[in-house]
């Protein structure tokens, strides 16, 4: 099926959506580029805090500077530290020369910090102070390091609620925040599921199609993991596919009982909608097996189904109520 979105690219992340509120997102991303204020993206894991965060240095003053990332839960503690800050030859033990910290690196660009929300109480101490302008040292330094960073962070806690709860200092929460946007999980919309979907497809397997049914499971899928775990069923469906689409067998388990699920459950009347349509797939199947193909679910839970609703089914073809 061909789906009509918008695909922009920030940084080398090609960023590929059809919903209003990923529009208007990024459109606030282009407002708050231009200027040194703090952001803060919130979001859950893999809904795209990242893209925002991209796109905030692609609209700035800064966009021909450096840019540089790192997620605050990818390194211990001691060694964070120095990756932030560097650190002098001889600080600790394996120190065996002097090296740049990160926000040097970032000097007159912008530093992306990911879950910040991570950060051990020392190290809240040491970024606020940074953030108010103040020079620092280096781990086993002497000489005072003073750098001019666009600080953009993202983090998929509630950071209010921590601050209140004497886990986050509220003063770097503030000064985190000056500006705030929220990245939507993929399940409230929906609509960016089949653009991102071919979009995936295409780079794994190009001229390999997604079937209606299929489709249909996808944008139904309550999607927990984002669109993390989207590009990972894509990836997984397309390796497995043997024909010239991608069909709902091809699809997880999970994907497809709870896409089946959801699907009949935003209809109005949930019982008779679902013993209708399986029904009608039923009559028009050659036997319980393909009907349970045809709706992406197991025979076994058609077959719960089936005694669920009362249906009597003769030689697994028709179906009386």
């Amino acid at each position: 099926m061909n789906v009509c979105y918008d695909k922009r690219d920030y940084l080398g992340l090609e960023v590929v959506f059809s919903s209003d509120r990923i529009r208007k997102l990024l459109q606030q991303a282009e407002q708050v580029g231009p200027t040194d204020a703090t952001v803060l993206i919130t979001g859950e894991s893999g809904s795209g805090k990242e893209m925002v965060a991209r796109a905030i240095h692609h609209y700035s003053r800064r966009k021909a500077q450096s840019w540089v990332d790192i997620n605050c839960t990818a390194l211990p503690e001691n060694l964070l530290e120095s990756e932030l800050f560097g650190h002098e030859k001889g600080a600790f033990s394996g120190a065996d020369s002097s090296k740049q910290g990160l926000f040097e690196l970032a000097d007159h660009g912008t530093l992306f910090l990911d879950e910040i929300g991570d950060l051990d109480p020392r190290m809240q101490v040491k970024l606020l102070r940074i953030l108010d302008g103040a020079p620092y040292y280096r781990l086993g330094g002497t000489k005072k390091v003073q750098v001019d960073v666009r600080l953009v962070t993202a983090t998929n806690q509630n950071l209010k609620a921590a601050a209140e709860q004497g886990r986050y200092r509220f003063d770097l929460y503030h000064r985190l925040s000056q500006v705030r946007l929220a990245v939507p999980p993929l399940r409230e919309r929906p609509e960016d599921v089949a653009p991102l979907a071919e979009h995936f497809l295409n780079k794994q397997k190009p001229g390999l199609g997604i079937s209606g049914e299929a489709m249909a499971m996808l944008q139904a899928y309550q999607w927990p993991g984002n669109v993390r775990e989207l590009r990972n069923v894509v990836i997984g469906a397309a390796v497995f596919a043997t024909g010239t689409e991608i069909t709902p067998e091809d699809l997880p388990e999970d994907v497809r009982q709870d896409g089946f699920s959801s699907s009949l459950a935003n209809l109005s009347v949930l019982g008779e909608a679902e013993r209708t349509a399986i029904t009608r797939v039923l009559e028009s199947s050659s036997g319980q097996m393909h009907a349970a193909e045809k709706l992406g679910i197991s025979k076994r839970t058609l077959q719960r189904r089936i005694k669920s609703y009362g249906l009597k089914v003769e030689r697994g073809v028709s179906v009386k109520g």
